[in-house]
């Protein structure tokens, strides 16, 4: 069986193996091979990704657009030109934060079906870009909450928290197994935003991934960002198991649940609580206050026994109501709160190096995968090999290594 042992080039034909005698070696000699598989392009194709880069920099929406849908494409030609553009994004953000020291803001949003995340979004999205009022301060406490009206507190409601954000949603919706497209539609379940001219939404199907995690989603929060919108929101689809991998994209995982309890909370798993920074009761007016209530207390105690995800940071449990707008200025100043410790941490800076380390993984293992189940040797001896695997004369594990000794004799 192949090992291997450090590291591994991909190149557009084929994927060659190193030992760790060479590494050092051919990393170096990597850089020629890195800057060629940019400018492969035709001229033609690199002034036209030049300019659609230059042009989303400034701001416009429409080369935003085309930028995503370029790297969401299944052609190999569409892709070469959208990676051209994220290489220039890549450079573009990282002398922005070098020379001002702001960084964007990624909050993640999960939660179960019901839970209201897409009216939860067109809410504080509207509150955000300055197209609909903050409410009155109030305590989010479960104990006191739509009783008690506080006053404003300069630390946590300063003008910074009340300035107007240009915003940026990637809804990542179920694929239909038979179109491949979008099955939920969020951006018709956000009108108001979506007309906003402060706001950007962008529904992505998620290919069919358990849990609703897109391909192109750090792709997108990069070229989002590169066009001027400093909050992204990522809502996933529910509570699956990659919504983990939705964690490790965002700066902030807010889990949003409903009012309800027992059965209808059966489907959160621990896990997904564990890596919340924050958990909001959405949904908490009128009837639905007092079981909200409840729900935030279960929550709060529950969280006292957990692991903190992130240093220096203990995970709340708050109420809102996106119906009424109570809870959506004292969740951004949690969040905002829970960003500039990370910055002044050290923290973030940190969390978006791991981003990209896992970023650059995830596509190694797609683009070996993708490699290996389209390589000719491997679809001659296929059904050969399955054959042998339907009529149980060999064992799932030992038809595994046929088919992976058939790619290492290749390579």
């Amino acid at each position: 069986m192949l090992r291997l042992c450090s590291y591994i080039h991909i190149s557009y034909g084929r994927f060659r193996v190193f030992s760790c005698k060479h590494s050092k070696k051919y990393i170096h000699s990597s850089i020629p091979i890195i800057s060629q598989k940019i400018t492969s392009l035709s001229i033609n194709q690199t002034e036209y990704a030049k300019t659609l880069a230059d042009s989303l920099i400034q701001g416009n929406r429409y080369s935003l657009a085309r930028a995503i849908t370029l790297l969401e494409s299944s052609k190999a030609e569409r892709r070469a030109e959208g990676q051209y553009i994220l290489d220039a994004v890549i450079k573009h953000l990282a002398h922005q934060e070098l020379k001002t020291g702001k960084f964007t803001f990624r909050i993640g949003l999960s939660g179960p079906p019901g839970a209201g995340k897409s009216t939860f979004i067109e809410a504080f999205g509207g509150r955000l870009t300055g197209s609909k009022p903050w409410n009155p301060v109030i305590n989010t406490s479960y104990k006191s909450y739509g009783k008690q009206r506080l006053t404003l507190d300069e630390e946590h409601f300063n003008q910074e928290i009340r300035k107007l954000h240009r915003v940026a949603v990637l809804a990542i919706d179920p694929s239909s197994h038979t179109t491949g497209g979008s099955l939920l539609a969020d951006k018709t379940r956000m009108p108001e935003l979506s007309s906003n001219m402060n706001a950007y939404i962008r529904p992505s199907p998620s290919g069919g991934n358990l849990g609703g995690v897109a391909r192109a989603t750090s792709e997108s929060i990069l070229l989002c960002e590169a066009a001027g919108f400093e909050t992204v929101l990522v809502e996933t689809v529910g509570v699956g198991q990659l919504e983990f991998a939705a964690a490790d994209m965002v700066d902030m995982f807010v889990l949003i649940i409903p009012p309800a309890g027992g059965d209808e909370l059966q489907g959160i798993k621990r896990g997904i609580v564990e890596v919340a920074d924050l958990v909001l009761v959405n949904k908490a007016d009128g009837e639905l206050l007092h079981q909200a209530r409840l729900i935030a207390k279960e929550y709060s105690n529950a969280l006292k026994y957990m692991r903190c995800r992130r240093p220096n940071w203990i995970p709340k449990v708050q109420l809102v109501s996106s119906l009424t707008g109570d809870g959506l200025i004292e969740f951004w100043s949690t969040a905002f709160k829970f960003h500039q410790s990370l910055i002044k941490s050290g923290e973030l800076q940190r969390i978006r190096k791991e981003q990209l380390r896992i970023w650059m993984w995830t596509f190694v293992k797609e683009e070996i995968w993708r490699r290996f189940k389209n390589s000719p040797l491997i679809l001659e001896k296929q059904k050969e090999i399955e054959t042998l695997l339907f009529n149980r004369e060999i064992a799932p594990g030992i038809a595994a290594e046929l088919l992976l000794d058939i790619d290492h004799r290749k390579s």
